[in-house]
């Protein structure tokens, strides 16, 4: 069966996949009224790096041509008159394009030829294709499942090697109180009639030696415990910090990347309840060994013995930190993002939720979230730290919420309902650069406190580009403006770069078209 029939057949988001391979670069009309003629010619024999091989792309060109013509020329009735005239105009575009790189149309049918075969593949064998992905993401998610039982174990074994320490540090000290308690007999014997000396030192002697040699050998053995812990403590944060990258840097940008898609018409993002369930089992696991580091350096202050072990301990401290600072900055995210075209004077709504909140108790004293908008290049600075002070790209009324705990579902979140954007400050444009194609972005921001102040998090998230109009006119342009940018970013991107997808022709094109336009205009004026 030929290609363009089985692509016809297409549905969903495939439909929408083979419908964007076409354009002005090459009309979708010609593939379908030219579908078995373009699909005989040899486009896969030529050798796009031999600029030699222009010859047999231009007579690929001259008879794509041709066929057009004649098919516009066989087209008649009412109907067939509009037809006529839009694939003439069809043959005058291509020939126009691609005159003088005919090498080009070669790679563009080759590109739509290749994903058209990908797609009508792909759904030929969807059912297959959709249980092998469904078993690997079953699969990886069992993987994270299975390492959160080894955090578990990892945790519960420090857990009794830290109560082993403490026991055995406990008895130590004992002991260590009972060599100074001999230490004050001995001082006590100059007191004594030369007899009672000789007959009480040397069973004192004995003593305090003993005691001084299992002292020297214990100190050594809890030192030996005191660095294990560390090393066990370390591997544990090890473990910790690679499930939290699975977790944070694969899992949860997934879910903001179909975010993303959805505001282009793809599926729905779909709950956050899993990865919530992973991001506090995180957290508790983080919060227990943090716990623990403490404790042992509590010991560590209480006996403080020379050794290696204090900047092991730092060490481990430094690390628990940075896992739970990256895990609470991570998880404060935009769970319903604010309109992507908006609209000045128009109110609007958004949600920010912290998926740790709840676990952390951060609810116990609700924190403010403020919403900001600011510019793409504010919006630059802010990620490189060149500025701690934030300038407002305008004036958003209602930006201020607090974070609410529902109790039923777990989640801490704040609902901005009532928001509404009453000016916006727009960078100097230059050359044909309009205000449809300024991207601005909604700040989200705020700070709290976990464990009685001892930790201090300011967090802050960034919505997805955001292009801001005053008139309904404007708002096709902006919409194309965002779908393409929500189609090709690439997940932590500088704000707001794109993936260079534009295909050149489509540029040359629409500047030849464009170069076309303006010299009939300058024409009628003379």
């Amino acid at each position: 069966m030929a290609v363009w029939i089985q692509a016809q057949q297409l549905q969903g988001d495939a439909l929408r996949q083979m419908q964007a391979l076409y354009g002005q670069h090459f009309p979708i009309e010609v593939r379908h009224y030219l579908s078995q003629w373009i699909e005989a010619q040899p486009w896969d024999s030529i050798d796009l790096d031999n600029p030699q091989e222009g010859v047999r792309a231009a007579q690929l060109l001259d008879g794509l041509i041709q066929e057009l013509q004649k098919k516009a020329d066989h087209q008649v009735g009412e109907d067939g008159f509009l037809l006529k005239i839009k694939l003439g105009h069809y043959a005058t575009q291509l020939q126009n394009t691609y005159k003088h790189c005919p090498l080009e149309l070669v790679r563009c049918i080759r590109h739509i030829l290749y994903h058209e075969q990908r797609l009508v593949r792909e759904a030929r064998n969807s059912p297959l294709l959709a249980s092998s992905m469904a078993d690997a993401v079953t699969q990886k998610h069992l993987q994270i499942n299975q390492t959160f039982d080894e955090l578990r174990l990892f945790t519960q074994d420090t857990e009794n090697q830290l109560k082993k320490l403490q026991q055995h540090q406990e008895y130590f000290i004992i002991q260590y109180q009972e060599s100074l308690h001999l230490q004050a007999q001995f001082s006590q014997l100059s007191q004594l009639s030369p007899q009672e000396r000789m007959v009480r030192e040397p069973t004192l002697q004995q003593k305090k030696s003993s005691l001084e040699a299992w002292l020297h050998r214990e100190a050594q053995t809890l030192q030996q415990y005191r660095v294990e812990l560390a090393e066990k403590h370390q591997q544990t944060l090890a473990l910790l910090r690679k499930q939290q990258t699975i977790i944070l840097d694969d899992e949860l940008i997934q879910w903001k990347r179909r975010q993303q898609l959805a505001g282009n018409g793809g599926p729905p993002e779909g709950p956050l309840d899993g990865l919530q369930a992973w991001c506090e089992k995180l957290a508790e696991f983080i919060c227990q060994n943090r716990q623990q580091v403490r404790r042992a350096e509590h010991l560590y202050q209480q006996l403080p013995i020379p050794g290696p072990i204090e900047e092991l301990l730092s060490d481990v401290n430094g690390t628990v930190t940075d896992i739970i600072s990256a895990l609470v900055t991570s998880t404060f995210i935009i769970e319903k993002q604010p309109p992507q075209v908006l609209k000045t004077q128009t109110k609007f709504a958004a949600t920010v939720r912290l998926l740790v909140g709840g676990k952390l108790n951060v609810h116990m004293n609700p924190p403010q979230v403020k919403a900001t908008i600011i510019s793409e290049q504010q919006a630059k600075a802010l990620l490189k730290n060149d500025s701690t002070r934030n300038e407002s790209s305008g004036d958003i009324l209602n930006n201020s919420c607090v974070m609410e705990y529902h109790q039923a579902t777990g989640t801490l979140s704040a609902h901005f309902r009532n928001m509404s954007l009453k000016r916006i400050k727009r960078s100097d444009r230059r050359g044909a650069e309009s205000v449809t194609e300024e991207k601005f972005t909604i700040l989200f921001e705020s700070h709290f406190s976990v464990g009685g102040n001892e930790l201090v998090f300011q967090v802050k998230t960034l919505s997805l580009p955001v292009v801001v109009i005053v008139h309904g006119s404007q708002d096709n342009n902006a919409t194309a403006t965002v779908l393409w940018d929500n189609a090709f970013a690439e997940p932590g991107r500088v704000p707001f770069a794109e993936v260079l997808l534009l295909n050149l022709m489509i540029i040359l094109s629409m500047l030849e078209k464009f170069i076309h336009i303006t010299c009939e205009k300058r024409g009628n004026l003379f």
